[in-house]
């Protein structure tokens, strides 16, 4: 048997296909006689398209990260799924005109005129390899490529069985895909490593044996419209009993198998095999463009999920149990990995950090002798020496979900955290050197005006710490609470307007295929949620330049401030109350609890913390403070200003179009 596993756009070309190496792995371990191999189709499409229009890193970028919640990825595939070059190319350009440059636009409609020939020419390159499976994996934009590639497939060789998975296969959403789209013959629903390899296993078992007689000369062979399978089908008793799977019945009809209730153990989890991605990408035009990282899994699930799902998550999908593999496994496993590609830097698909790997893995890898460079999901109420251990192990980013610095809004998330406990991780995160991935949410039901003037108010003093990557209003993600708990407060989805864009499908299939939905906004109106972006976007300006930073010397504490809103550069804290006061200030504590603490009476600490509030020294939110002042490194010196960077070059470009002098400026 030989199978291929297509990876298509817009997946990310840094990095291998977690899936796909897992896949592969699996069906060598359970099928030994099995050839696998996987088909780098978003490295393909880079080689592809750089020839036949103007096409960068960015433009990548564009696609797989910055225009999923548009859909942009999928609606420029969509002219190859329905064979049809002008495939609501005037519905597209009337929704999204006002919204994208006109070179953005202009890029969407020529890579929508130009997918029908690419996936033509996979769908050839894959076809005369003759498989007898063609696997496809789809997460975020990759359906549109996945499904039109699978139809040429099937197009040209009606008897290569085609199988989709991913997590945009998970639940209702796999089942749809299969009522809808024939010519994708199996969808296989929820953990791949378990199923895949018990359906190659059961069409195995219809293939000619190797060797045997093939059709006669003259054979009448299949018609290109025959029903799926209609060659050799696999028998339904083979099929029913493999949990997730969905599979048409002899008379074309879809089945969908119930899913399994119960998720794989973690000794279950396989390792990613990703041979032949580095030499793939080595060969490509991409190897210009990007650095390779690797891809590892500790774990699946969320353990804070289990007990609190944040309201508005959808991660996890059908399985939200936490559990991870035996520290000393996965250990081996990332080393292995390094020392087989030679690679440091890597993504740990993690939704979440287990807490015990921070005294059994991470002291390892410290010690490991690889100077390796690693980025997690956390939870963000860690704490300083916990951050300084991931910082040790070598991770240099973490996304922590902060998504908010009220703690009130975090509250109606269900986050499990204050606002001040999120200013701790910033502060702590930049003592250790590591970078902050994080969004500001808003939209939440219940939420007030009150809830974010505050902290708006409070933003300039937060200029030394990793800013918002931006401010945005919430999504709507099937299998959130939002999602299945109306009484939240979101009762009207609807399929988000880009599946109308890309699908030719009613609106009851779309409601089980579509992962995000619209909705009537809640929450704060456009003018506060407008105040909040401006006031993040000064923070992004703002941060590269900016510096506050504590030394504590034992009998005072020294503060070396350089912001653009306070005008003190130094600052020595000398008085004892003042001392302990601020080295209390390293957790959140309310005033009744310092003054109990440190038998302070309450007035004296309300006027002092009033004073440095005025400072920029402290955080406020809801009756707690903390001080926002890193301990001194040097690595706060080490800050490139990009965004300034940036920024000078559009001034001096405006000038010059203006006819003006440009002005340089010194970093």
């Amino acid at each position: 048997m030989r199978v291929l596993l297509v990876n298509t756009p817009w997946t990310s070309i840094d990095v291998p296909s977690l899936a796909i190496g897992i896949l592969t792995n699996s069906v060598r371990q359970k099928l030994p006689d099995a050839e696998v191999e996987a088909v780098h189709a978003n490295l393909d499409f880079v080689d592809w398209v750089v020839d036949r229009t103007e096409f960068g890193l960015s433009d990548y970028y564009y696609y797989s990260l910055f225009t999923y919640f548009a859909g942009c990825g999928d609606w420029v595939f969509s002219s190859a799924l329905y064979d049809d070059p002008q495939w609501r190319v005037k519905e597209f350009t009337d929704r999204v005109r006002t919204q994208m440059t006109e070179r953005e636009l202009a890029l969407n409609l020529e890579l929508h005129r130009l997918a029908p020939e690419f996936v033509a020419e996979l769908a050839d390159r894959i076809v005369a390899r003759e498989p007898d499976v063609v696997g496809f994996t789809s997460t975020f934009q990759q359906n549109a490529a996945a499904l039109a590639t699978a139809r040429a497939v099937k197009k040209l060789a009606p008897g290569i069985r085609t199988v989709m998975g991913g997590a945009n296969c998970d639940g209702e959403q796999g089942a749809a895909i299969h009522r809808n789209f024939s010519f994708v013959d199996f969808v296989v629903r929820g953990e791949g490593e378990a199923v895949f390899p018990r359906l190659l296993a059961a069409i195995d078992a219809t293939l000619p044996a190797a060797g045997a007689t093939p059709p006669a000369a003259g054979a009448t062979p299949p018609a290109a419209d025959a029903t799926p399978l209609a060659a050799g089908a696999v028998p339904a008793d083979a099929l029913t009993g493999i949990e997730g799977l969905c599979w048409a019945d002899a008379d074309g009809r879809s089945v969908a198998n119930p899913m399994s209730s119960k998720p794989l153990p973690p000794a279950e989890i396989v390792a990613p095999d990703y041979g032949g991605y580095f030499e793939r990408l080595a060969a490509s035009r991409a190897r210009n463009w990007v650095e390779p990282r690797l891809v590892v899994e500790g774990a699946r699930g969320c353990w804070w999920g289990e007990k609190h799902h944040c309201t508005f998550c959808g991660l996890n999908g059908s399985f939200m149990q936490f559990r991870s593999k035996h520290p000393g496994r996965f250990y081996d496993e990332i080393i292995e990995l390094v020392e087989r590609h030679q690679v440091l830097d890597m993504f740990v698909v993690d939704n979440i950090l287990d807490m015990s790997y921070v005294t059994s893995l991470l002291p390892r890898l410290t010690e490991s002798g690889y100077d390796l460079r690693l980025q997690y999901e956390i939870k963000s109420n860690m704490k300083g020496p916990q951050v300084q251990a991931l910082a040790d192990a070598g991770l240099v980013s973490v996304q922590p979900g902060i998504e908010s610095l009220s703690s009130r809004v975090l509250k109606l998330m269900d986050k499990g955290v204050s606002g001040c406990l999120n200013i701790r991780m910033l502060r702590d995160a930049e003592t250790s050197g590591i970078t902050i991935a994080w969004n500001y949410l808003y939209g939440f039901p219940g939420e007030t005006d009150a809830d974010y003037l505050p902290v708006i108010e409070q933003m300039p003093a937060l200029h030394h710490l990793c800013p918002a990557d931006g401010s945005t209003r919430i999504a709507i993600e099937r299998f959130s609470p939002f999602f299945v708990r109306p009484e939240l407060g979101f009762t009207d989805l609807r399929p988000a307007a880009q599946y109308r864009l890309i699908y030719d499908l009613p609106e009851s299939e779309l409601m089980d295929l579509a992962y995000l939905f619209d909705v009537p906004p809640q929450g704060i109106d456009g003018e506060t949620a407008a105040r909040l972006d401006r006031a993040v976007t000064q923070w992004q300006h703002e941060y590269a330049r900016s510096r506050l930073t504590h030394h504590d010397l034992g009998d005072e504490i020294v503060l070396v401030s350089r912001r653009k809103h306070f005008d003190w550069h130094v600052l020595r804290l000398t008085d004892p109350v003042e001392v302990a006061v601020f080295r209390q200030l390293d957790q959140p504590h309310g005033i009744a609890a310092l003054s109990r603490r440190l038998s302070v009476d309450e007035p004296v600490l309300t006027a002092l913390l009033r004073r440095w509030r005025d400072l920029g020294l402290v955080y406020e939110d809801a009756g707690q403070f903390i001080q926002i002042a890193p301990q001194a490194m040097n690595q706060d010196l080490l800050r490139i200003d990009h965004l300034h960077l940036e920024r000078e070059a559009a001034e001096t470009r405006a000038a010059a179009e203006a006819g003006e002098p440009a002005v340089l400026t010194a970093v």
